[in-house]
């Protein structure tokens, strides 16, 4: 028997928001929601399928060979997704990440890149590296600005261990080598750390990327979606990762790039570089969070960790103009009240707790 494309249902809770125009609001004054978070930054899923298995995101007990993923049809397509982004950014979104599963798998995604690279935001992408080298410079000659990779261990049999399909590291290094070649920097490289599996890696990964320009960054293991077994002592917290450096390469902590940044930014004293650390578990940025996803069938999610999505592709499909899509978008992000790593507890992270959207299918 196929398992589930979803791993929970994608329904409606009391508190969603209905998708209706009737009786919504005017559309004066900025767009915040209803703890004064502006909307800045849109995710966008391209695809649900990834060719890795990390351990975090999509463990092969559950995304098996006969895991049933998205038919094709009910993928949102490259126009519809450009319409959706050009309706955000006429409501103050600035930034665009596209993200997966993998997006490179995605076919023609660069077509993609093409349509979202005439809008005034920045436009980045997050992949897992492996098909860089064949991609990089069409994404770049596409219109993307840049690519952030991750990177999981520097160590061969460890990185092949957390993606679990005997992808060797040296892939993934020579897609990011590929993508500073095509101009897509600087790069960010991302490792998501899970004590006891690979936060041996810290050190190694620092030496790696010292001096290499691109931007290396540390993310504590999170309770994302409901399958990945997360627990509370594997979570290895970004003070320990930061120590752990410090006492090798001193660092100094340096301020944000701009309000609402996630990551922690940290620079070597030597000048060899930057690193960052991405604190969900153990320092909760629920208070700043700008962010918006749109998932590979067209659910709008308002966190990370949401429990069920508001549903624009029915909408796009039966007609919906633009000023009611406007509106409804309008209605969603000015009815959140997000911040679920600020009550995380071990109750709410538990198998069998609050069932949440499952990483691979929203985007990290």
């Amino acid at each position: 028997m196929k398992t589930k494309a979803r791993i929970i249902p994608i329904a409606s809770t009391p508190k969603a928001v209905p998708l209706s125009t009737h009786d919504l609001a005017p559309l004066d004054g900025p767009l915040l929601d209803r703890r004064d978070r502006r909307v800045r930054d849109l995710r966008i899923s391209v695809t649900d399928r990834c060719n890795f298995r990390c351990v975090y995101c999509m463990p092969k007990e559950v995304f098996g060979h006969d895991h049933a993923f998205l038919p094709r049809a009910e993928l949102l397509s490259f126009e519809e997704i450009g319409r959706i982004a050009r309706i955000f950014v006429d409501q103050g979104v600035e930034k665009i990440r596209i993200t997966g599963g993998e997006p490179l798998l995605r076919r023609h995604i660069e077509n993609l890149i093409e349509q979202l690279a005439k809008l005034p935001v920045e436009l980045t992408l997050t992949t897992n590296g492996s098909l860089l080298v064949k991609k990089a410079q069409a994404l770049k000659d596409a219109g993307l600005k840049r690519v952030t990779v991750s990177l999981d261990g520097i160590d061969d049999a460890v990185f092949k261990r957390m993606n679990d399909v005997d992808y060797p590291v040296s892939d993934v290094l020579d897609g990011i080598a590929a993508a500073a070649a095509a101009g897509l920097a600087p790069i960010k490289v991302n490792c998501v750390v899970k004590r006891g599996s690979n936060d041996d890696q810290i050190l190694p990964l620092a030496r790696h990327f010292r001096n290499s320009g691109h931007i290396l960054r540390f993310i504590e293991f999170m309770d994302v979606g409901t399958s990945n077994g997360w627990r509370m002592d594997e979570v290895l917290p970004s003070a320990d990762v930061i120590a752990r450096i410090n006492a090798e390469f001193p660092l100094e902590a340096i301020d944000a790039n701009y309000p609402g940044e996630v990551a922690e930014r940290w620079r070597y004293k030597d000048g060899a570089g930057e690193i960052g650390v991405i604190s969900s578990v153990t320092q909760a940025f629920c208070s700043s969070c700008t962010r918006i996803r749109l998932s590979t069938e067209g659910q709008l999610y308002t966190c990370l960790f949401a429990q069920s999505g508001h549903d624009l592709r029915d909408m796009l499909r039966k007609g919906a103009g633009n000023e009611q899509l406007r509106r409804v978008i309008a209605a969603v992000w000015r009815e959140r009240d997000d911040r679920y790593s600020e009550i995380r507890t071990a109750a709410t992270a538990l198998p069998g707790g609050p069932g949440k959207i499952e990483m691979s299918y929203i985007g990290g």
